[in-house]
């Protein structure tokens, strides 16, 4: 014998008051069978609302059995419930419940988009629906645009939609005018003709006469079950049949996805002076974090170029003990058979000698102070500087002491010549000098450079004619490339230490100074990225704290999803999605932010640039990503767990 498709034994619902509680139904029976049409009345407060959210498993019973054909629903988990709610019930609601954002063809579509019809098979049932109840030219108007005799048809369409064997109605009539509640009551009729099993809870005791059956409660109890006058005219015409069934897997799971998202763009375009805002700390912190790794890269690269300016991985010897040893100028130990005898070591590149001297330059009747550098012939590759025009001395030139001289551009722009400077005599002091050649502008390395006059003279015309000494002030040391400049530094200091017989000089290594600045560059970047991330981190608190303002605000609709069959994953997945769109969009448009910041800074910035990365970018953006998961899931979560019941009552 087939079970009764309803059956309640011994209810009892309670709720919570003060330090008590309050019985709401008492130890009810009821049995329903398929089929039937059946009318539950009673006064307001008297328990017919709350054991019809029971019978449609919105709720459950405080003790007792209640059962759907021959599931015991307490021990179903949530999700079994939504099942039933989506395959079995079809609600129709006195308030009507549709979501604002949706159009009637949207709303009518949404329990077959969580029972995973295919798209085209559930608008054509939606649309067949709409068409059937009168509303085949409203299917595109939104609830707002609807009458309340409209909107209660679409609600019975979208109760219908997934086959409506239990057509559950509160109050169907309730909201609407005399020849509209006559056109509902008549459409129930029509759907109970059909073979829907349709209960109508209502305080209408005239409604409660188009039923077969009326069930009447008070305080809780059943205290009337009589048959009905089953008055009122049927809509014949029937219903389009449900041909299309309810699917798993990867095609469900991608129409889900596919309404979650097109929600979460509805309600962010709904509220978008909100969703900008949540989006503005996203966008300040991914903006901050491109370009702080972007001010990072530049100033390290800027570093680098500077340092390559007074050589590239060079050793620069030098007398005394360090920079601030006063003995330092009594020391005559560095002398050119040191630097002969560097070059012929298998780590050094190259080797120059170095002298110095500062001297009033002459040239016509312009004077200035300038720097004269006594250097070698292999000093230009030494240090990396690179010539503009003319040519450089060679070894013959040191040789024969020759007073020929290469100047920078500094020098030129100084001693303001008519024309080309090559073949020019400058005096250098009282002593003449030819020009052979012009260089770029370039530190000359420790103690001279920037915008200095720098001539550089074979070091043994400046020490015969300008020092009167043989000793030398510094000798630069370039390193191979493929030789780590600790393992050189380490050779200089012993080979030299051996010949002096004491450590009578100091290094200044600019590889490590190099290693050095990049690494506290390096650390500043992170400092100051750190202090970006903790304004993405107030940021993702924002979005926590907004999706939480929407939950609240939204919970209505929560509602209606959940009794409509939408599973706990589904009401999480929509949230989650609305959560990470507002942080992915934020994202993108932090990184734009940046991007134009770099540009704006380049118009103002002729010798310093911004330098992004596209790493730095990308995980900027999955960043934002990862903010959206993190601080999108609780409020999510919350929405996701609410129940049924108390959601509708929010309003």
């Amino acid at each position: 014998m087939k079970p009764p498709v309803l059956k309640v034994e011994k209810l009892r619902r309670e709720f919570p008051a003060g330090e008590g509680t309050i019985t709401v139904l008492k130890d009810i029976d009821l049995t329903i069978e398929a089929g039937e049409m059946v009318a539950i009345v009673g006064q307001s407060g008297s328990g017919k609302s709350t054991l019809m959210n029971i019978l449609g498993c919105l709720d459950r019973p405080t003790a007792g059995v209640y059962r759907v054909g021959d599931r015991e629903t307490a021990a179903l988990e949530p999700d079994e419930l939504a099942e039933l709610r989506r395959e079995h019930f079809g609600f129709i609601f006195q308030r009507y419940h549709l979501l604002g954002d949706l159009s009637a063809l949207g709303n009518v579509e949404v329990p077959s988009i969580y029972a995973g019809v295919p798209v085209e098979a559930r608008k054509d049932r939606a649309r067949a629906l709409l068409e059937r109840l009168g509303l085949g030219d409203r299917t595109q108007h939104r609830p707002g645009q609807l009458s309340g005799g409209q909107q209660q048809r679409v609600s019975i369409a979208r109760a219908l939609m997934n086959g409506g064997e239990i057509v559950l109605a509160d109050e169907p009539t309730g909201a609407l005018d005399t020849k509209s509640g006559e056109e509902v009551m008549r459409i129930l009729k029509g759907l109970h003709a059909d073979g829907h099993t349709v209960i109508i809870v209502t305080h209408d005791r005239d409604v409660a006469e188009h039923c077969q059956r009326v069930i009447e409660i008070r305080d809780g109890e059943i205290i009337d079950d009589r048959p009905g006058a089953g008055k009122g005219e049927t809509d014949h015409e029937p219903l389009p049949a449900l041909t299309a069934q309810g699917r798993d897997g990867i095609g469900a799971l991608i129409d889900s996805f596919r309404e979650a998202f097109q929600m979460a763009l509805l309600a962010m375009n709904a509220h978008r002076m909100r969703t900008f805002l949540t989006m503005l700390g996203i966008i300040i912190g991914i903006a901050s974090v491109v370009c702080v790794v972007a001010l990072g890269t530049g100033s390290r690269q800027k570093v680098l170029e500077q340092i390559s300016s007074i050589g590239t991985n060079t050793l620069e010897i030098m007398p005394g003990s360090g920079f601030g040893d006063r003995r330092s100028g009594a020391i005559r130990t560095l002398v050119v058979a040191d630097a002969d005898a560097l070059a012929r070591q298998p780590y050094v590149d190259s080797v120059t000698p170095t002298v110095r001297s500062s001297v009033t330059v002459r040239y016509g009747a312009v004077a200035n102070t300038g720097q004269v550098n006594g250097v070698g012939a292999q000093y230009f590759r030494v240090k990396g500087v690179k010539l503009s025009s003319g040519r450089l001395f060679g070894d013959e030139e040191i040789a024969t002491t020759a007073q020929d001289v290469v100047i920078d551009q500094n020098t030129v722009t100084t001693l303001k010549f008519a024309g080309d400077p090559i073949g020019e005599v400058i005096l250098l002091g009282s002593t003449p000098a030819r020009i052979i050649g012009v260089v770029e502008a370039s530190s000359s390395g420790f103690g001279g450079g920037g915008d200095s006059m720098n001539i550089y003279m074979p070091y043994t015309a400046v020490n015969a004619r300008m020092l009167g000494t043989t000793t030398l002030r510094s000798i630069t040391v370039r390193v191979n490339d493929d030789t780590e400049s600790s393992i050189a530094e380490a050779g200089v200091t012993n080979l030299l230490t051996q010949r002096h017989g004491t450590k009578d000089f100091f290094i200044i290594n600019t590889d490590e100074i190099r290693k050095t600045i990049t690494a506290t560059t390096q650390t500043l970047t992170v400092l100051i990225s750190a202090i970006a991330v903790i304004s993405l981190i107030v940021g993702g608190i924002g979005v926590m704290n907004i999706m939480l303002v929407s939950v609240t605000e939204r919970t209505s609709e929560i509602g209606v999803r959940m009794a409509v069959g939408a599973r706990q994953r589904d009401i999480l997945q929509q949230f989650l999605i609305e959560a990470v769109l507002v942080c992915l969009i934020g994202g993108v448009l932090g990184i734009v932010v940046a991007l134009l910041f770099g540009v704006i800074f380049a118009q103002f910035s002729t010798d310093f640039r911004l330098v992004y990365s596209m790493s730095s970018i990308i995980a900027a953006f999955g960043c934002s990503t990862l903010i959206g998961v993190i601080f999108g899931f609780l409020p999510a979560r919350n929405a996701a767990r609410l129940d049924p019941v108390a959601a509708l009552a929010r309003d």
